[in-house]
Formats: structure tokens, sequence, C-alpha cells
């Protein structure tokens, strides 16, 4: 797991090697262990700051230049079959120097070209510059997992792990893209595939490579797409069967490192599979948190699996004067915004990790999003027109009871609604694991645990897992009120956990979301945050609605004005006016 940053240019003298090294300085958490540095004469810059999980030695260093061909590759992420495919270029007569699947990536280019991608299992965003087409290819996993951004000067083109490393670049100007600031308001992220809330910004879409060549524009390509394909036919106890055998391998190969991991544990069913799992295969160790002065305590459920599979256990109290003190610190996390609370809290849980040794851990993100985990695929099962439906679930997904954002909604789910055959149910997971998932929770997961210089896996987000759930039908997932059934019964006849486990309702949410009500003295830092004159919760004509809430208690508005639930929009306001702060980003009238 890595920061890399380069860049491209068309002329020499534009960006030198001192803005480099600042775009590398501000990636530094992302790979505190090793970095290094590639200059080519034709304007190519390339930079890696390394966090050192496969092969720690010299020879995993980068960028990692392929002597036959000239390519240089400099890469961020985990391939976890890269075993199998070392063993397939060895026999094409490929030598290797180190046990790096860095060197693995870097050969397989070679062999296959980009091509090569339809190879890998694995979580990664890459770049790699092959002199000989005298072009830059700029690679993104899949799931989105990995964060790749690139900024197109017009006279260059610059990449990065996180937006934060392109702000030292010369001619970048720090401005807010009004459309995505009200995408981000209205949802808490930005849905757009391609858009930041940057201007000018851009971000490579999970499943896809740019191709950079030096004399012409830069192309998009598309090597992965969802197919759902699902199959009606086959028995609920097929389905467990190869549910299992599937994600058993992929679990074994998430162990795969030669430093030591651990396991995020919430005593919910997604965690508590992954850590069963694991323990099949050696000791494992675990760790839960909890909230003080909250209702939301997950710590004894956490309990009860972690001594039905044996591990070493860790508990993690975290308090709220911590998290008042901790958004402050950690909003350079959120440089492209996005409002899932649990990045903070989950911070100080990563941060824990580091303390006790742990540089890896896996985590249960992205079963609900692919296995119908959220009561929002219950209204799958509603028989209401087709835009009525749709406006219903934009409710849902926004908290409001109408917004601005409801065309561009809407239009997106009728492309999901068309590649799911008119299946709503399936057109629901497509939103869920191609917008939510990498916009939103999967990068609250990369930089909560990246600002830590902890690697965080997620094995439900693995491509073999995602392509298996798209086959199961809607049928073998949600029953008689109960969601992800599948996971559930296979758990259950593969004697995965105790069964008070498999029966509990899901809690949802890893926050005490209770504190911006009652807790005071974070209420207190919220609301003068939020309601300090000349900030964007004025410029936005929203001042008197969070009066309402912090001052006089109103918790929304009622029909027919459009805000129906104060709390999300306090969160997201809270986060825009520290991240504008911090960015240095004037705030802009709606």
């Amino acid at each position: 797991m890595c920061g890399i940053a380069g860049w491209m240019v068309s002329g020499q003298g534009l960006w030198n090697e001192s803005h480099l090294a600042q775009m590398m300085a501000a990636l530094r958490h992302r790979g505190p262990d090793d970095a290094g540095v590639y200059f080519d004469k034709k304007g190519v810059a390339l930079g890696h700051n390394r966090l050192s999980i496969i092969d720690l030695s010299k020879n995993g260093h980068q960028p990692m230049v392929n002597q036959e061909t000239g390519d240089v590759v400099c890469f961020n992420g985990e391939i976890f079959n890269f075993l199998e495919i070392r063993s397939e270029l060895i026999n094409l007569g490929f030598n290797f120097k180190s046990h790096s699947d860095t060197e693995v990536l870097l050969y397989a280019i070679a062999a296959w070209g980009m091509e090569c991608l339809s190879k890998i299992r694995g979580m990664f965003a890459f770049a790699v510059w092959r002199p000989r087409e005298h072009t830059l290819y700029l690679a993104r996993d899949p799931l989105g997992i990995k964060p790749l951004y690139y900024w197109n000067s017009g006279h260059g083109l610059s990449f990065a792990s996180e937006v934060k490393s392109l702000l030292s670049l010369p001619g970048f100007e720090v401005l807010a893209d009004a459309f995505a600031v009200g995408q981000f308001l209205e949802f808490g992220y930005t849905f757009d595939p391609n858009r930041t809330v940057l201007r000018g910004v851009s971000k490579i879409p999970p499943g896809h490579f740019l191709r950079v060549p030096s004399n012409g524009d830069p192309e998009l390509a598309c090597f992965f797409k969802p197919r759902l394909d699902l199959d009606e036919k086959v028995s609920v106890y097929e389905l467990e069967e190869e549910l299992y055998r599937i994600l058993s391998k992929v679990v074994e190969q998430h162990l795969i490192s030669d430093v030591p991991i651990g396991l995020l544990l919430s005593g919910g069913l997604d965690s508590s599979v992954l850590a069963s799992l694991a323990a099949r295969h050696g000791p494992v160790t675990t760790l839960s948190m909890g909230f003080a002065h909250s209702t939301l305590d997950e710590r004894p459920y956490a309990r009860e699996v972690a001594e039905f599979i044996h591990s070493r256990h860790h508990e993690i109290l975290i308090e709220p004067r911590q998290i008042e003190t901790e958004i402050v610190n950690a909003i350079t996390c959120f440089d492209d915004l996005f409002a899932d609370f649990g990045t903070v809290t989950t911070r100080l849980l990563y941060r824990s990790c580091r303390e006790r040794g742990l540089k890896v851990v896996i985590v249960g993100e992205g079963s609900d999003e692919i296995l119908g985990g959220y009561s929002v695929f219950r209204t799958a099962e509603s028989h209401a027109p087709t835009d009525w439906w749709l406006f219903q679930l934009y409710r849902l997904y926004s908290g409001r009871r109408y917004g601005s954002y409801f065309g561009e909604f809407r239009s997106i789910m009728r492309r999901q609604l068309e590649l799911a055959g008119g299946d709503r149910f399936a057109a629901i997971r497509l939103f869920e694991s191609c917008y939510q998932l990498p916009n939103n929770y999967i990068s609250k997961v990369d930089r909560a645990s990246m600002a830590e210089s902890v690697e965080a896996r997620v094995p439900f987000l693995d491509q073999r897992v995602v392509e298996f759930a798209y086959r199961i039908p809607q049928g073998a997932l949600l029953a008689s009120g109960t969601e992800k059934r599948l996971l559930r019964t296979m758990a259950r006849r593969h004697g995965l956990l105790p069964e008070i486990t498999l029966t509990r309702r899901k809690h949802g949410g890893s926050i005490a979301a209770n504190w911006m009500d009652d807790d005071s003295g974070f209420r207190t830092f919220a609301s003068e945050t939020i309601l300090r004159k000349g900030g964007w919760t004025e410029a936005l004509g929203l001042r008197h609605a969070m009066e309402d809430y912090f001052y006089r208690n109103r918790q929304g508005y009622s029909f027919p004005r459009s805000i129906s639930i104060f709390r999300n929009l306090a969160w997201r306001l809270l986060l825009l006016e520290l991240w504008s702060s911090a960015f240095r980003v004037a705030p802009i009238a709606r």
C-alpha cells in the first residue's frame, strides 16, 4: 500500500523535482517506509511513498523499472492472486528478482499490455510509463477501492493518490465545483464518477484506465463492468457452497503478508464471517470499538464472536471529546469531500491497530451493497410506478423531501434499471456498488486507514466475490424480513458463527450518531463552526434552517419545505466548513 504521484508534461520546465517532492510530502502518511522518484527526459515524473507489506527488502523499491523494456511502474495496492500470475509469467520465461506483487505487475504489463487487467484480482491504482509507446497509463481497480486523481492543466497532466497532493503544483487554483458541492450536501458525496469537489480535478472511475500519449489527448477506457447474470434455477445449497468456496479462497489470499495482520470486528455478520474464515488458517487478532455516552455499543457482540473463534481480542473505547479534537485534525482526510462520519472514528481505531504493531487489517465493508444488506433494498418490492418509486428512493438516499439533484439521480437509476432488465433489486445493487461504495464508503476506508499508515483490505469487494454476488437472485438474499440471507445460511451450514450472531438484527452505523443531538460539548462545537459569519452555511442560504436545528431543536421542516432531516445536513455543513478552512476554499453561493 502506498501513495503515488507524478505527471506527464508537454514541455520541460513546467514542473520540477521540488514540485514532485512537495506532492510526495503530502502523501507521506500513505507510505512512510520508503520513497523513490523517476524522471524521464520526455517530461515524465513518477513518485512513490511505500508502506512495505510484501517483500520488505529493497527489492520491492519503487518506482520499479523493467530493464529490458524500459517500462516504469508506480503501484498502490495489492494483487491478491499475484502468486498465480507469477507462476504463469515464470512459465513464459520471466525471471524475478523480488517476491513482490509490484514486479508481477511490471512483467504482466510486459507480457500482455493493459490486457493484464483482466487477470489481476486485487485493489489497486497504478501508473505505468511505457517509453517505447511514448505513453503513460493510469489505472484503477474494478470496485474503486484505491483512489486515483488527475488534473489536466492543458500543458501537462498530473496525478496523485489524494487530491491534496495536487494543490502545491504551480498553476493550480483551489476552487470549489459548485455542482459537486451541491451533490455532497444532498447525498453526502459526489456521485458523478469523474467529478470531484475541486474544479478541474477528475478521478479515474472504477474499472477504467486512462491512456495518456505524449503527443495526443488522454483517452479513458473501461476494462471492467458489472455483469448481471442472475441464475434463478440454481439451488440455495449450490449458491451457499460456491459462496463459501470463493470467500474462503479470497480470505486466504487476503491473509498473505510479511507483516502482522488484524481484523476489525464489529460483532455484525460481515466482519464476523471474515474473522471466522481467517481463524481457520491460524490464530488471528481482532479489534472492536465502542462509543462512550452512547446507546450504540457492539463490543459485547464482538466479544462473543472473538470467544467463539478464539481470537486475540482488543477493545477500544472512543469518547466524544476525542471526536471534537480528531475531526479538526482529520479534515484533510476528506479532501475529496464525502460525509461518512466513520472516517473520524475508524481513524482512531486504525491508529490503535498501528500502535499494536498491525500494519494490515481486514474489514467487512462492501457486503451490504453487493448482498442486499440495507433496508433500501426492500423498496424493490414496491409496485409503484417507476418515477414515483425513484422519487421515494431518492428521498431515502438524500435525507431530503425533494432537492435540486433528483433529475440527475433519476437519470442514473434509469440507466441502472435498463442494465438490470427492469429488476429493481438489481438496479439498487448496481447503484450501491458503482456509486455509493467508491465515492463514499470506500473513500472512508482508504482515507481513515492510510492516514494512520495502515493498509485496509476488503475481501467482500474482491472482483471474484462481486461477480458471484451479481448472479444471486433477490429471493436468495431477502426473505422473511432477513437481509443477506445467503450469507447467513452459508455461515450456519459451515459452523462459522454462534447462532446468536446469525439471528441478531443489523444495528447499522459505526458511529454514535446521537452525539450531534445529545452531547452538549460536541453540539456547541458543531453549531459555532456551522453558523460562523461569512461561511458556507450563510452563502448557501441555510443559516435559518441551522438556527432552527441548533437553537430551536427542530429536527426538520414539514411539507412542503424540502429539508426533512436536519442532522444529515448539519453534519455535511460541518465538514464543508472545516474543509473550506483547511484547504482555503472560498464559499460560493448556490
